[in-house]
């Protein structure tokens, strides 16, 4: 029964948070440049793959699926478990929710896609304004928030 209590949260709020931050990811990119859903699940798949993941169709966009949906797993678990340490994290969600959205952004941008397959050189702060705010707003609403609620709808 403990199991289920920490596993419930965890696998709930990485899939909202999953579904709302790759529904932005393609709806941004398709608006801004055309990018169709199946490139954008490719360059999931390139921090793991490099270049040779626009290479693959269908079977690297499928893996860039499951690669972000485990992203967003992680990032619910380590969530649920330190709000377990950190009262605060349940006791003031929304704040604690937006917040641990943006160290998700800083987490993802300035150490994951470094030492990526992508080996990402671009600092977030010099992105186009338009994909620094919308990639802050969907940290905090779309990943932080969500995980945060759901954290907290299964901590009683």
């Amino acid at each position: 029964m403990a199991r289920l209590k920490t596993l419930r949260p965890i696998l709930l709020g990485g899939l909202v948070a999953g579904v709302l931050d790759i529904s932005y990811a393609c709806i941004f990119s398709y608006l801004r440049s055309g990018r169709t859903p199946m490139v954008i699940l490719q360059s999931v798949a390139s921090g793991a793959l490099g270049r040779r993941a626009y290479e693959g169709g269908f079977k690297t966009a499928a893996l860039g699926l499951t690669l972000h949906f485990l992203i967003a797993t992680i990032a619910a678990a380590v969530y649920v478990f330190a709000s377990r340490a950190i009262p605060f994290m349940i006791e003031h969600t929304i704040i604690s929710g937006m917040i641990y959205g943006v160290v998700v952004y800083a987490v993802m941008n300035c150490i994951v896609l470094r030492v990526s397959a992508i080996h990402a050189t671009t600092w977030p702060w010099s992105y186009p304004k338009s994909v620094l705010i919308g990639g802050l707003l969907i940290h905090m609403f779309g990943i932080g928030l969500p995980i945060a609620l759901v954290a907290r709808r299964y901590s009683k």
